[in-house]
């Protein structure tokens, strides 16, 4: 629970940067990262609940903030097509930042076993985390090329690398294939 509320403040961070066109960066170094995630092992469940309550309360309020950049047409250096790097040196435009927040959340709802199963995710959601996942992959050098074909229709490949396995499901389990 901690990991998805620090990963608000850090998406938060990015869309600041994209707000003010001066890049911020997602988190000052891996340790401070692990260390803030390893402090909340010993919160309760209310000191959980209520910091991923205030980190997603943050993050909306980010987001409200760079609409209100994107609307004003006379800035060109930030808004939503502004690109912000990630983690890991993954640079994406911000409008996928809302995407990037939802695979996080919906796959860790899966992992606490709170309920939800990969099975019980929207297919339309399943969707936009396999573009999600996909997008991230294209990135990897070393990630095998892989075709998947949800049973709506929907299509994206993952990877590059080989002559590419072609998936097909519904989208929800071909998102639980990609992730476990």
């Amino acid at each position: 629970a901690t990991h998805v509320a620090r990963q608000a403040d850090a998406l938060a961070r990015l869309v600041d940067g994209a707000a003010t066109g001066e890049p911020q960066p997602m988190y000052a170094s891996p340790e401070p990262r692990t260390a803030e995630i390893e402090d909340g092992a010993g919160r309760t469940g209310l000191e959980l609940q209520t910091d991923l309550d205030t980190s997603a309360e943050r993050l909306t309020e980010a987001f409200e903030r760079l609409d209100h950049v994107e609307a004003d047409l006379a800035r060109v250096d930030a808004g939503w097509s502004t690109s912000v790097e990630m983690r890991g040196g993954l640079v994406v435009p911000a409008r996928l930042l809302p995407v990037g927040r939802l695979f996080e959340v919906e796959i860790h709802h899966v992992d606490l076993d709170v309920g939800l199963d990969v099975e019980q995710i929207e297919p339309e959601v399943a969707e936009w985390l396999m573009e999600w996942i996909a997008f991230r992959a294209r990135a990897r050098d070393e990630f095998p090329r892989v075709e998947l074909h949800a049973d709506s229709g929907f299509s994206t490949t993952v990877g590059q690398v080989g002559a590419g396995l072609v998936v097909e499901g519904p989208a929800p389990a071909l998102v639980g294939w990609l992730t476990n």
